[in-house]
């Protein structure tokens, strides 16, 4: 039997069957960046490096940094040009994208240049903050996310983890080099002399990184902390080389007539500073004090808040520092650091659908806002400034 001819308008090889092509649909949102230039505390830091503007280019998002943004870090306008971003002049360009990325909370003046919805990224410093400040952002009906509420799936305050690391080393090295400005001293042991006495206050992130910094340097350290828990856990990190103590105002006093630096690390702390400034008026001539988290509020009565510009001053014979961006004067490796969080921060939100949806979605993600649309969503700022709080479950369907 003859087989029939078939007429048909394909070829063989194009009735053969082929892969199927399937559609790829983008999860998340592509949006628009914002890195203005830092403009108050003579800040030198920036939340990212030209090399994670490039990675952000290239999954889609436009990235718009102000002029002179990155010259504080050692970054050039070049630099970030040439991985993608689009260089401004205008301030106001920077603040109007989705997404506007800080180290320090934008000013009154720079609070105008937001659009309603946009997403603003900084640090709070909720000491340095009143309420005016909280009331001109409300009027823009932004959604406002502080460094010092971002956790992670493990309930980790992540951010604030990594810049206390950094804090903790900075601390003790820029004490290091006013003991040495103020008396000749060298901060560390050398053999047939007697080692520098340091107290550190606070056993948390910055006062165990610290610690570690000051045992590096050979350097005798004592550790205060009215949390037993934390107290013994950095007992163990430093395999118990460091004689700990609850906050004693006796045990603490006799301390700090000893010592030679004193770091004020306590992120939780009461209402009253937890060294007086009769205690400061007792200590060595020529002694340095540290107050790291001055901008969550004093540990040290004496100390005043202090710029780059004039970081430290004398009281009772006695250096205070207080600078609330002590890491600035790393301002290359702690700009590196934030950068690395930040973009897989970002790239994280972006494969989950972007912040809108990771609103609906993660609980971990709704703790970080303190604002939303311009209603306040943190209980313990409303509480501090007099502000109406809104839970932000209700406000999110």
């Amino acid at each position: 039997m003859s087989s029939t001819n078939i007429f048909t308008p394909f070829s063989e090889q194009e009735l053969m069957p082929q892969e199927e092509k399937l559609e790829i649909i983008k999860k998340g949102k592509q949006f628009s960046i914002g890195i203005p230039k830092e403009t108050c505390l003579n800040e030198r830091r920036t939340c990212v490096t030209p090399d994670a503007v490039q990675v952000l280019v290239s999954h889609g998002h436009q990235v718009i940094v102000e002029t002179g943004a990155g010259e504080g870090s050692f970054y050039t306008d070049l630099q970030y040009s040439e991985s993608g971003a689009k260089i401004t002049y205008d301030p106001r360009e920077a603040f109007a994208q989705d997404l506007v990325l800080k180290i320090n909370p934008p000013t009154t003046d720079e609070i105008e240049f937001l659009k309603p919805c946009t997403y603003l990224v900084s640090a709070l410093q909720i000491n340095l903050r009143d309420k005016e400040y909280f009331k001109k952002l409300s009027e823009r009906k932004v959604n406002a996310i502080a460094f010092e509420f971002i956790v992670d799936e493990y309930k980790q305050l992540s951010l604030v983890r990594l810049i206390g690391e950094i804090a903790g080393n900075i601390s003790v090295l820029y004490a290091a080099e006013l003991l040495a400005l103020s008396n000749g001293l060298m901060l560390g042991g050398i053999t047939g002399v007697r080692p520098t006495e340091v107290v550190v206050l606070g056993a948390g992130i910055v006062g165990e990184f610290a610690t570690k910094a000051a045992i590096g340097l050979g350097a005798s350290v004592k550790v205060f902390d009215n949390s037993l828990s934390k107290l013994r856990r950095l007992h163990m990190m430093v395999d118990g080389r460091v004689p700990t103590s609850i906050i004693d105002p006796k045990e603490l006093g006799k301390c700090l007539k000893r010592a030679d630096v004193v770091i004020g690390a306590l992120s939780k702390i009461s209402l009253a500073p937890i060294v007086t400034e009769e205690m400061v008026s007792k200590m060595k001539k020529g002694s340095v004090i540290i107050d790291v988290t001055i901008d969550n509020g004093k540990v040290i009565e004496t100390s005043e808040l202090t710029c780059m510009d004039n970081p430290y001053i004398i009281k009772h014979g006695v250096i205070h520092c207080g600078l609330p961006n002590l890491t600035s004067k790393m301002p290359r490796t702690t700009t590196k650091a934030i950068s690395n969080f930040f973009l897989s921060y970002l790239l994280n939100y972006d494969e989950e659908g972007g912040f809108d949806n990771m609103l609906v979605r993660k609980n971990e993600m709704k703790h970080t806002l303190y604002m939303y649309k311009g209603r306040h969503t943190k209980k313990v700022i409303c509480d501090r400034f007099d502000l109406t709080y809104h839970d932000i479950n209700l406000l999110i369907f």
